[in-house]
């Protein structure tokens, strides 16, 4: 581990300028930030503690919810509005990691955790997310848990996040702010794919502090799940996951949808065209087929990890079914 230096902020000003020089690297939780360190992957100058900054718990924002953004996991996924309004949610943080790490990850940090690619996180190896222009040996190396979708020749390494996917069928909202104020972006504007610039993940800029999580209360919110398949029940990255979001007409037909999956691509994944295959259908079995059927549509699957595109479509499935009451 090389040195670094530690500061706490004071105040929410304090922090953005002392991360705008772009040395500098937030912590919260720190249970990801410390392995990376310990491995040697990341060598920041310092470390900027955001832990004094007023940005925790769950509170009502007009008909929706707002969660500070250094909101520990286990508090999101034990509050009663969240588990009755938005239940893929808190689904969806019990399948991340274990009871310990959930008590210290934030919910902002959970954002912005770095792949789990084995070529990343091996500093003896090449990695051009790690040192650009190094290449991508998971390209045709060890590459089971990487993406199936919007990985590029530079970078096939895979969002590893549970929340991120149910926040997108949620249309949830980012609060940030950096050198130039606040600002609020939709959730699915700020990961990256990695195109031929793969050590830049999201589309924040120097400085940018993601202060909150915004809550819609749209009408498909309390009728959504989440699936996750893995290796082992706990403490295990996903395979594959699969979030859905339904609102269903007064005939029993889908009014609109949400779906998006996890494990199988560079960023959280929207399902647009299974979405709208199951627009004005009902949710019985040859529907939730023929739209889970769309899921993998434009998939580039490696010799590790093409087994992930039927995966991917019985997750789907098998979610439609769960969000829509049909199972």
């Amino acid at each position: 581990m090389q040195p670094f230096g530690y500061t706490q902020a004071t105040d929410l000003t304090a922090a953005i300028g002392l991360l705008q020089s772009g040395h500098a690297m937030p912590v919260a939780g720190a249970t990801d930030v410390v392995q990376l360190l310990q491995e040697g992957v990341i060598a920041p100058v310092d470390l900027v503690d955001l832990n004094a900054l007023p940005f925790t718990g769950v509170t009502e924002e007009g008909a929706g919810l707002r969660i500070g953004a250094l909101t520990r996991l286990a508090d999101i996924a034990r509050d009663d509005r969240i588990r009755r309004a938005f239940p893929v949610l808190a689904q969806s943080l019990r399948e991340t990691a274990s009871p310990q790490v959930r008590n210290m990850a934030t919910a902002g940090g959970n954002l912005l955790q770095r792949t789990r690619c084995l070529y990343f996180r091996d500093v003896a190896t090449p990695c051009n997310k790690r040192e650009p222009g190094s290449g991508c040996p998971a390209q045709h190396g060890q590459n089971r848990m990487n993406a199936i979708l919007g990985g590029s020749e530079h970078c096939i390494a895979a969002y590893p996040g549970d929340m991120a996917n149910a926040l997108l069928v949620l249309d949830a909202e980012l609060e940030v702010t950096g050198p130039q104020g606040a600002r609020r972006m939709q959730l699915e504007q700020l990961h990256r794919e990695p195109g031929d610039t793969p050590h830049l993940e999201t589309n924040l800029r120097a400085g940018d502090i993601i202060t909150a999580i915004l809550l819609p209360a749209t009408p498909r919110a309390a009728r959504s799940h989440y699936v996750k398949l893995r290796d082992r029940a706990s403490f295990e990255w996903a395979l594959v996951s699969a979030a859905a979001a339904i609102e269903l007409a007064d005939d029993g037909t889908v009014r609109s949808a949400r779906v998006a999956a996890g494990g199988v691509a560079a960023r959280p994944w929207r399902l647009v065209e299974v979405e709208r295959r199951l627009q004005g259908g009902r949710l019985d079995e040859a529907t939730t087929r023929h739209a889970a059927s769309a899921a993998a549509l434009g998939a580039d699957p490696r010799s590790g990890n093409a087994f992930k595109v039927p995966l991917l479509e019985r997750a789907i499935e098998r979610v439609l079914q769960l969000a829509g009451g049909a199972a």
